[in-house]
């Protein structure tokens, strides 16, 4: 019997101690839950401030990529008009070809007709020169 009471005494005594550890695991698993519910609290505020955050650059992104557009649409027009002028320039060159080569081929007709007329011209002021030669001869 005496086996019986050191067996039930040494039951009891491993049940308290196992209630003991049990408890002190408890209290260390809540102090440890109850830090945890903190920083929880603390990350949820710190989610909120970069919502915040996260929402005002949105905004701000939006913004830009309008401003943006609305730069790129005034650059097209630009870019339209550069191609008008370029266009106008082409035609204003091809226009000056055009005449130039109307010149050179009236030039390259004319030219003939042209020595002709400044042959003639020189006879005519030699003659000219040798009729006022006379002329003064004669007057002596």
């Amino acid at each position: 019997m005496i086996f019986v009471y050191i067996s039930v005494t040494i039951i009891a005594l491993s049940i308290a101690a196992l209630t003991i550890y049990m408890v002190k695991t408890l209290k260390r698993a809540s102090e440890t839950m109850s830090k945890v519910s903190h920083t929880l609290e603390r990350v949820e505020k710190q989610m909120q401030g970069i919502t915040k955050e996260s929402e005002q650059l949105i905004q701000k992104t939006s913004l830009i990529a309008d401003d943006i557009q609305h730069k790129t649409d005034s650059l097209n027009s630009l870019f339209t008009s550069f191609e008008q002028v370029g266009t106008s320039l082409n035609t204003v060159s091809r226009s000056f070809r055009e005449v130039s080569e109307m010149v050179e081929k009236y030039s390259h007709t004319r030219s003939e007709e042209v020595a002709q007329a400044v042959q003639w011209g020189q006879a005519i002021i030699d003659l000219y020169g040798k009729w006022q030669e006379r002329k003064r001869k004669s007057v002596q």
